[in-house]
């Protein structure tokens, strides 16, 4: 890109405000570096390492990159042998340090499942090298300062240091508070030259002997170091210069320790300052509301909602431009101040940023093209360079321009032809735009020549726009309207402005039935182009709230689904547990009917008694149709049965008749052959009455020593039934049954209370309980022996 776009459209104050979010000097040298690249390879791998950045920014508010000074010049010195002093090896340290900690940080994002487009390959051009790093975090502070613990001679050299240095404070501190003290002008001890001194008087010289290294300005004191303390003094001088020998021996040896690896870490800086610039421009991407654009491969350019960036939010108007896929010139007419010259920086400046991989402020969905240059003729009072006012600078830079474009090129021309005769203006604009059309460049320009308003709509691969303005008002609302041209407003603003009537039908009568009825047909379709906006706005914001509506459901779907397969999972362990339990139940049934037979011999077994332990078979089955909905099924059935129905009886697998609605809100009491027995409605199922059959009944009597595995007490007498259940309990023992069962009632629960503590009292019962729901609930207990 020519150096004079970026000054013409304000690039740098962009990069500007990007530098606000720096923190390393090697950042800044690559802001410097950034511009605008016509590479459509090398402009979408910097949006993406910006979306990178812009992803990381919200999950992790950015790329944890430390304040950090370039150190190339430094390292660069290794190689003619030099030493680096301590403040340049505490940079570098800290330089090794970040590279860890950020090596250590994507790999943490990594196995957690983050993924980005370009970061992670960044962060491989790393070089990680512990054990260089570890040596200058032990040897250098932050501030440079040589550590103790850089070395054992240093070590005890420093020791050896405090030592000394305690002993000359404890002699000097006798001088100043012994029996000398009256020879003293002061209490205080004071350093001159490097060596601890006291104040004396000047009449006391010769009683301490020593060196004077100072006096005071009127002369009456003198600091003088005593001559006991010289060769304590000496020593002390003599070690110092031995700890600064070996200071200078460990910066030589950190040196020649970096400078194999005087690459790797230059290479660490550079990827530093990259990762800098990046979250930089993430950073300035979210605060100024901008999106990833992308990159046009035929060089069609779509901004959505696009915004100057240097304009306020809050007072910016956002405009659609177009341009390369239907038309590649766009003139653009309208009153001045309405917002065209704004309008062509927009989209020069958008198209920079874009180009150098930053983030535009447009909607999402916008789209930039790949120009291998961009030249912009800006010269009003709103450009930059005010030199660019007059006509013949205009045509020397309008000439330059054509010299230079190609049909890559993007062209904005603000007031073509302007400055000159009107009429010579139109027809030097209108030439101009034919030169550039067939160069097929692409071209925005803005006008006031009436006579453009025609070349836009008789040129193919043109289209004419213009700014809209509000006649209420008489202000520019600073939209563009594509495909509608500027209409002349000066007749109307001046009528509302309260000129005289009759100036105004004067002035209409001078200009031609023509252009009345081109501004009349303009106003029309301003009209409708605004409704039409407005329908848009408003069909947007719907599609947006039904676009999150929908995502909202979907999201909810998935749950719903996730949930289901759970509650799937569970209803099937609690099917299979419940199969293994009636398994057991059932096996439990068939050896109790074992058992009868070989009680009985050859003799039939009572017809009520196959039907108990049928009905406890039956009762056994599960409906696993999960899909079923019971409650309404049940709901239905129930609502159907009356008294003198025909109904199956699911516990037992008969038939029966339904007699009378008991008390129980869900029992009936049903006719099973010469059974009556209360079920629950909830067991029963309504079915067709069969015709009846003329049929012979044969009943064989069984022999009466044969016990029944169930007693019925029920509409006995308290007395007599406990004297009964007594005599049963013990004929059941005799035919060595495993468990019967009492059936009692429900009642007023007498009788059951009755039943339970004659249970609880008798020995030989080892456990009972009510019967199972669909089997009678607690109008039965079911008894087990030992």
């Amino acid at each position: 890109m020519n150096r004079k776009i970026l000054k013409t459209l304000e690039y740098s104050k962009i990069k500007d405000k990007i530098h606000r979010f720096l923190t390393t000097t090697m950042g800044e040298d690559a802001l410097r570096r950034l511009g605008p690249s016509n590479s459509p390879f090398l402009i979408q791998k910097r949006l993406n390492e910006t979306d990178d950045g812009f992803h990381l920014y919200r999950i992790k508010d950015g790329i944890p990159v430390p304040r950090l000074s370039d150190v190339t010049i430094y390292l660069k010195r290794l190689n003619i042998n030099a030493s680096l002093n301590g403040p340049e090896l505490a940079k570098v340290g800290k330089i090794l340090v970040s590279t860890s900690a950020l090596i250590r940080f994507f790999e943490h994002l990594r196995n957690n499942g983050v993924h980005f487009e370009r970061l992670y390959q960044i962060i491989e051009a790393f070089s990680d090298i512990p054990a260089v790093s570890k040596l200058l975090r032990r040897s250098i502070d932050e501030d440079g300062n040589i550590l103790d613990g850089a070395s054992h001679e240093l070590y005890g050299l420093r020791k050896r240091l405090t030592d000394i240095d305690s002993k000359i404070r404890s002699q000097m501190d006798r001088y100043l508070n012994g029996k000398n003290a009256k020879y003293l002008n002061g209490s205080e001890l004071t350093v001159r030259d490097g060596s601890y001194v006291i104040p004396i008087k000047a009449s006391a010289k010769n009683h301490f002997g020593g060196i004077v290294h100072d006096q005071s300005a009127s002369g009456e004191t003198l600091f003088v170091e005593p001559a006991k303390m010289i060769s304590l003094d000496n020593y002390y001088r003599r070690t110092k210069l031995e700890e600064r020998n070996e200071e200078h021996r460990i910066l030589v040896n950190l040196s020649k320790t970096l400078r194999p690896y005087q690459k790797d870490i230059i290479r660490n800086t550079k990827v530093l300052g990259h990762l800098d610039l990046i979250n930089a421009m993430a950073h300035y991407a979210y605060v100024s509301r901008s999106t990833k654009p992308t990159v046009s491969k035929k060089n069609w350019v779509n901004l959505k909602q696009a915004r100057h960036p240097l304009i306020d939010l809050h007072k910016v108007v956002p405009n659609d431009i177009k341009i390369g896929e239907k038309y590649r010139a766009i003139v653009i007419t309208g009153p001045n101040t309405g917002g065209k010259t704004i309008t062509i920086k927009t989209l020069g400046l958008l198209q920079l940023m874009g180009q150098s991989g930053m983030f535009i402020p447009a909607d999402e969905g916008s789209q930039i093209g790949v120009f291998d240059d961009i030249f912009a003729d800006i010269g009003d009072d709103q450009s930059i360079e005010q030199n660019l006012s007059t006509f013949s600078s205009h045509m020397d830079n309008i000439v330059d321009i054509m010299h230079h474009i190609t049909p890559h090129s993007l062209v904005l021309l603000d007031e073509v032809g302007s400055g000159t005769d009107p009429n010579e203006g139109a027809a030097l604009a209108i030439s101009i735009l034919d030169a550039i059309g067939k160069i097929n460049s692409m071209v925005v320009a803005t006008t006031h020549y009436p006579e453009l308003k025609t070349y836009g709509y008789d040129h193919p691969g043109t289209i004419n726009a213009s700014m809209e303005f509000n006649f209420k008002t008489l202000k520019p609302t600073y939209h563009l309207i594509l495909g509608v041209p500027g209409q002349s407003n000066g007749l109307n603003i001046a009528k509302r402005l309260g000129l005289d009537q009759s100036i105004i039908d004067e002035a209409k009568s001078l200009t031609s039935n023509k252009s009345q009825n081109i501004n009349n047909m303009i106003t029309q379709l301003t009209k409708q182009t605004h409704y039409a906006r407005y329908d848009a706005k408003h069909l947007r914001h719907e599609l947006w709230a039904a676009t999150k509506l929908h995502h909202e459901l979907a999201s909810a779907f998935d749950d719903y689904k996730k949930h289901q397969h759970s509650l799937n999972l569970q209803a099937k362990e609690r099917a299979n547990r419940m199969v293994n339990e009636i398994k057991k139940r059932a096996n439990h049934i068939i050896d109790d009917l074992h058992r009868k037979e070989k009680a009985v011999g050859n003799a039939p077994v009572k017809e009520n008694e196959l039907m108990n332990d049928k009905g406890k078979l039956n009762s056994l089955q599960q409906n696993v149709h999960l899909k079923h909905n019971h409650v309404l099924t049940k709901a239905k059935e129930a609502k159907a049965l009356h008294p003198g129905d025909d109904v199956y009886v699911k516990p037992y697998g008969q038939r029966g008749v339904l007699i009378t609605h008991l008390n129980s809100k869900h029992q009936w009491e049903v006719q099973i052959g010469i059974l009556k027995m209360a079920i629950s409605d909830g067991d029963l199922k309504k079915i067709k009455p069969t015709k009846p059959k003329h049929s012979y009944t044969m009943v064989k009597r069984a022999s009466s020593s044969v016990v029944p595995p169930t007693l019925d007490l029920r509409g006995m007498r308290y007395d007599a039934a406990m004297e009964k259940l007594d005599k049963y309990i013990d004929s059941a023992l005799l035919s060595d049954y495993a468990q019967v069962t009492i059936i009692h009632g429900k009642g007023t629960g007498a009788l059951r209370k009755g039943v339970i503590s004659y249970l609880k009292r008798n020995k030989r019962v080892k456990s009972f309980q009510y019967s199972p729901p669909n089997a009678g609930g607690n109008g039965s207990t079911i008894v087990k022996f030992k």
